[in-house]
């Protein structure tokens, strides 16, 4: 089976050719069944309406999802392998993503998108983390994960765990994923890819699609901050 590198990955990391290919597919045609699920109940519905008095922050928001059940408590283990909980994680306004570092395109292109982003913010004196939590606990240890994040953002806080440490920040952030069988250690991994902003005190605020911008980001992001303060 072909390999490649992993394109703005740390050196030495590789992955079978094409690998997310299927998954955008996947993502087109499921988006909108994908989001119901994650929203659900009559909360959704109330944000999806956009009801702007009952939300002040629906006027900044890409994903129109408000009070979404998203996000919880969670506890992995950072670069050290040192527990680390999700109130140690986001001590700012953060955004969180989930994928994992063998991840052949869909991956690099959001985490490169996301810290581009947080330089358009960091230009505009906003201070604002990334977090990547792995779905692939089994090749991504906690350095790997670290070494990850880092190599797009330098503070960007990489983040792996037990199998059922990772399962459960996916359930509490509603992320799909799911191994594919494999042969070896070149395997796949099919999994949601949106982008959470989750911010202190509050908690999810926001969800960017694969298809927002940096410069789309740093706009919904930043008016966050502004009618939050």
């Amino acid at each position: 089976m072909g390999q490649q590198d992993i394109a703005g990955a740390p050196e030495g990391r590789f992955t079978p050719a094409g690998t997310e290919t299927a998954m955008n597919r996947i993502y087109a045609i499921g988006a909108v069944g994908l989001m119901a699920a994650l929203i659900g109940g009559t909360a959704g519905y109330l944000f999806f309406a956009g009801d702007s008095r009952a939300d002040p922050l629906a006027q900044c928001r890409e994903g129109n999802v408000g009070s979404a059940d998203i996000g919880g408590p969670f506890t992995l283990l950072d670069k050290t392998g040192t527990e680390i909980t999700d109130k140690e994680v986001i001590t700012r306004p953060t955004l969180v993503y989930f994928g994992y570092t063998f991840c052949a395109d869909v991956c690099p292109f959001d985490m490169s998108r996301n810290a581009e982003a947080l330089d358009l913010l960091e230009a505009e004196g906003r201070d604002v983390g990334l977090a990547f939590i792995t779905v692939d606990p089994k090749r991504d240890t906690p350095e790997v994960a670290g070494e990850y994040a880092e190599a797009y953002k330098a503070d960007a806080i990489g983040l792996s765990g037990t199998q059922e440490q990772i399962d459960a920040a996916a359930k509490a952030y509603r992320v799909y994923y799911k191994v594919q069988p494999a042969t070896d250690d070149y395997y796949l991994v099919d999994h949601s890819a949106f982008t959470y902003l989750m911010l202190p005190g509050i908690g999810f605020a926001d969800f960017y699609r694969r298809e927002a911008t940096p410069e789309q980001i740093a706009k919904g992001v930043g008016c966050m901050l502004d009618v939050t303060g």
